[in-house]
């Protein structure tokens, strides 16, 4: 069974999901933007140390805490490691009042009829008991969609579905994110074949289960508000696709329920050569923004 407190911070507070969540394939491009080039370090090891150096740096800077920052998604390795003295879900819990979530896909298979669904998990269930004993409230798993072909859209949510199910009987709760490019020629009409097929899949949920669903901005403002209104939705979030944080902020502005779950977004503007005040005022000032545009709708 979820936390209870958890869940109400999560379904009733304003604020938004911080995605600090960049695996193996991605993380060579954050410390990039942070201004960590590939030639300053050497190995794999080497590469989540300094990832996670930057992590804690944004945990444990001032403005990153509940008040604002409601939840906090973690790459394995980050839910693994220590922040403040303490384990990081916890530390992110019982410090910053922030609810830990868990990155658990592997990435993405081939594509396939305009799609990419995850690669296999064959160590899923051990990876969520070793979750749960963390503190960890929900999970995360991410999915492609490049363009509006229905049966590759429904392969897409029926597995993240079908996740979502041995997830919830560990007592966590899933986001699913079936992300629609943002550089699709037909992000308009996937959008309307995912809507159909999420719809399908949440009807058929068993009474009082509820996932959470990370969706791509959508082409028209409030396209998602059924999906909001679902009544086994805990919370629709919205991850930037490659936007610029102002672009993306703007988007969001405009669609009344959902909240960001910014990754690039959130940390575009901060650098390794910052010294703390101009690092925690930056973070303070991206949170605020990114606040704003979850909170208060035009």
């Amino acid at each position: 069974m979820a936390d209870a407190s958890m869940m109400a911070q999560m379904t009733g507070r304003d604020g938004f999901i911080a995605a600090l969540d960049q695996s193996g394939g991605s993380t060579p491009g954050a410390l990039r933007i942070y201004g960590i080039a590939d030639s300053d370090y050497d190995g794999d090891e080497a590469m989540f140390r300094l990832v996670h150096e930057m992590r804690v740096r944004i945990m444990t800077a001032p403005a990153f805490s509940g008040d604002k920052v409601i939840g906090a998604i973690l790459f394995e390795k980050t839910m693994d490691g220590e922040a403040g003295g303490k384990a990081v879900p916890s530390y992110l819990w019982e410090d910053r009042g922030v609810v830990p979530f868990l990155k658990i896909d592997k990435g993405l298979a081939a594509e396939e009829n305009g799609a990419q669904v995850m690669k296999p998990m064959p160590d899923l269930d051990a990876l969520l008991d070793r979750a749960v004993k963390k503190g960890i409230f929900g999970t995360k798993m991410r999915s492609v969609i490049a363009e509006a072909n229905r049966t590759g859209i429904a392969a897409v949510v029926k597995q993240q579905f079908e996740l979502a199910r041995q997830i919830l009987g560990h007592g966590l709760v899933p986001i699913v994110e079936p992300e629609v490019s943002i550089k699709s020629p037909t992000k308009r009409e996937a959008e309307a074949l995912l809507r159909d097929e999420i719809i399908r899949e949440l009807d058929a949920l068993p009474a009082g289960q509820k996932v959470m669903l990370k969706l791509t901005l959508p082409s028209e403002a409030d396209f998602y508000k059924p999906l909001v209104d679902h009544k086994a939705v805990a919370r629709v979030v919205a991850l930037s696709g490659g936007y610029s944080r102002a672009d993306a902020c703007e988007k969001l502005s405009h669609n009344h329920g959902m909240i960001a779950s910014f990754s690039r977004a959130l940390t575009e503007d901060l650098r390794v050569g910052m010294s703390d005040a101009e690092f925690d005022a930056s973070l303070g000032r991206t949170i605020g923004e990114i606040y704003q545009a979850s909170a208060v709708k035009s």
